[in-house]
């Protein structure tokens, strides 16, 4: 047994499915990195149309699952819920559960460069999955692997209000109160390239009202105004702002 089918076997165990087209997995976990550094790579195909295509098997999984769990929300409330599910930081933890990254077929550059942890390789990676359990078994196989990640996931999502958009909430308060909109900025970065952690300010004119980290720059600009929203909450904006004429 190669040592590609080994890989395609260890993961068949490790979710439990067996697929009637191994084929299809394989190209699911290979990167696009493997193919370019493979000698005769027209043979062997990346995984990047799978990926389009798991992307929306991806999205009808989860929005019918809101639209089933909750009849009584808005549209708007459910697409908030959607975009925390499907989001890169979401589906690349959700990947990790997988142990995804160990199976990922990548190039030599890509690995030593920290690529098998990289969020977006394990978001991809995840959607390509996805695509290929759809075409080998159907849409009723895809959600069956999906949806119990998912449904774990959105439980975290909904305990800690990460589904709010705190970055809009903040420009509409700030614009009410002030008419001017929030600057956002990175002050830091520390990690590896595939382990980078993003420190971003939030800040009115000079004065910093609020900080976040994340493993994105979305993420830490996210947290930001999160951070800003709780101290306007139990401060309201500090004084050096308050004297400001409106804009």
């Amino acid at each position: 047994m190669s040592e590609d089918s080994k890989t395609i076997a260890a993961f068949e165990a490790l979710i439990g499915l067996r697929f009637e087209n191994p084929d299809l997995l394989r190209q699911a976990l290979t990167h696009s990195s493997y193919v370019n550094e493979y000698v005769g790579g027209a043979d062997i195909r990346d995984n990047e149309r799978l990926e389009f295509l798991g992307d929306a098997v991806l999205d009808v999984i989860v929005a019918d699952m809101l639209y089933r769990r909750f009849p009584h929300i808005s549209e708007g409330q459910l697409t908030q819920l959607r975009a925390a599910l499907v989001k890169t930081e979401s589906l690349a933890a959700i990947a990790g559960r997988f142990r995804l990254g160990e199976f990922l077929l990548v190039g030599h550059g890509e690995e030593i460069s920290g690529g098998r942890q990289r969020l977006s390789t394990l978001c991809r990676g995840l959607e390509a999955v996805i695509g290929a359990i759809y075409l080998d078994r159907g849409m009723s196989a895809a959600a069956d692997f999906a949806l119990p990640s998912l449904m774990e996931l959105l439980d975290d999502v909904i305990a800690n209000d990460s589904h709010i958009d705190a970055r809009s909430e903040l420009q509409e308060r700030l614009q009410a109160q002030r008419n001017v909109p929030p600057d956002y900025r990175v002050v830091g970065e520390q990690g590896p390239e595939h382990e980078k952690v993003f420190r971003v300010e939030v800040s009115i004119g000079e004065a910093t009202i609020g900080c976040g980290r994340g493993r994105s720059k979305r993420a830490a600009a996210q947290a930001a105004a999160a951070d800003a929203l709780r101290r306007l909450d139990e401060s309201g904006l500090p004084d050096s702002i308050k004297d400001e004429p409106k804009a």
